[in-house]
Formats: structure tokens, C-alpha cells, sequence
């Protein structure tokens, strides 16, 4: 599974959500273009959403649940139903908030879940601390996704963390840098930083985002 995604692409197929887009049979169809782009993999939320695409695509699937908690600011994958739902959904990787915030399952129950269902578990960190915790309970994938998403990293500002991902890659696990890599230049500059795999996602399928982009640099002239 991991050698597929090595050197590779993971498009995560998650429209804007409650939008337009966000549809199980449009996100199936955002995943089965990605593919046909090249991608290696899709990250897809939501196990309705992962189920159907499932049934289209056979690439390597990282699957999550976002929630909105009123006591944790934890939102990716917090509860064992969320892994159980994914794996039987058909997801091959699983990923978990990896942060040492409050939440409503310990994190290393997260990933013994994850192994007892036969999927990787991979770990959504925001520093060097939250990826070795995630490597010591037996995460084999390790993400960047969540630098500059957390109180203590928001100041990084709009450029994607590569410094992290350099250090990333000295622990021995799989790569994933993730978040904010809005061009392939920077996706490039990942590989080169020390990643084994690169996710893209707004700059792909956020259709709104990013024409609000474009409509917003032209308002500024006019």
C-alpha cells in the first residue's frame, strides 16, 4: 500500500461542505477525475461519501470523519465508531487528529482500533511531538496536515510547513506533507524536503474557494 503512494499524489475529494458539490456521487466523480489526472490515492471524508466512491475506484483510500465537538476542538476521526465506520466503508488508511488537545478517545485507542480493522492508521500531527506519540503507538504514516491548523502553530502564516516535514522524515515512518501546498512547485519542493507523499486538496476541489479567489484580485481593481 505504501509503495503505491510513495514518490506520489493523494487528492483529497472534499468539497465545501453543505455546498453544491457536496454529494457522494460528485465526490466519487471528483475522486474518479483525480485519478484520471494521475492522483495515487484519495483522501475522502465521511464513511457514506467513502462507501460509494468505494465501489468505483481502486486506489488507496484515507479515509476520516470530521466533527464539530461543543468540548474538543479535535475534528478528525475523535470517536472508535468513526474508524469502525470508515473500515467498513472500505477505507485502506484511516486518519486520526494525532494532537495532544482534549478528546474524547485517547489517540492510541484510535490507532489500536485502526489495526484491529486492517487498515494503516495515519497520523494527522502538527509538530515533532505529536508524530513521534503517533509513531510509538504504531501510526505507520505521519502527516503534516494539522501544522498551522492549532493555537500553538497558527502563526506560521500561508505557506506549507516544509521545515516540518523535513524533520518528518528523520523518524523513519511514511511521509505524508499535507496542508496548503496550493501549486505543484510546492508540491515538488515537498518530495525534495523529505516526503514520501504529497496531499493536495483545496487547490483541486474547493470550486468556491477558489473562485472567490479570483473574484476577489479582480474586485480589487475594479
Amino acid at each position: 500500500m505504501l509503495e503505491v503512494l510513495r514518490n506520489g499524489l493523494v487528492v483529497s475529494c472534499q468539497p465545501v461542505d453543505d455546498g453544491p458539490m457536496d454529494r457522494p456521487d460528485i465526490i466519487t466523480a471528483m475522486a474518479q477525475a483525480a485519478i484520471a489526472g494521475g492522483a495515487d490515492g484519495v483522501r475522502i471524508q465521511g464513511a457514506d461519501n467513502l462507501r460509494h466512491a468505494r465501489k468505483s475506484i481502486t486506489v488507496p483510500i484515507v479515509g476520516i470523519v470530521k466533527r464539530d465537538l461543543p468540548d474538543s476542538p479535535v475534528r478528525i476521526t475523535p470517536f472508535l465508531d468513526d474508524v469502525a465506520a470508515l473500515a467498513q466503508a472500505g477505507a485502506d488508511i484511516i486518519a486520526y487528529d494525532a494532537t495532544s488537545r482534549a478528546r474524547p478517545v485517547p489517540y492510541a485507542a484510535i490507532v489500536e482500533e485502526i489495526a484491529k480493522h486492517g487498515c494503516l492508521a495515519m497520523a494527522d500531527c502538527s509538530n515533532m511531538d505529536d508524530a513521534k506519540s503517533a509513531v510509538q503507538d504504531g501510526a505507520q504514516i505521519v502527516g503534516s496536515t494539522l501544522s498551522g491548523y492549532t493555537d500553538e502553530t497558527v502563526h506560521l502564516g500561508p505557506e506549507p510547513d516544509l521545515e516540518f516535514v523535513k524533520e518528518l522524515s528523520g523518524l523513519g515512518a511514511f511521509v505524508m506533507a499535507e496542508g496548503r501546498y496550493a501549486s505543484p512547485s510546492l508540491a515538488k519542493a515537498a518530495i525534495k524536503a523529505g516526503a514520501d507523499c504529497v496531499t493536495v486538496g483545496t487547490p483541486l476541489t474547493r470550486l468556491e474557494v477558489n473562485t472567490a479567489a479570483f473574484r476577489n484580485a479582480i474586485s480589487q481593481v475594479t
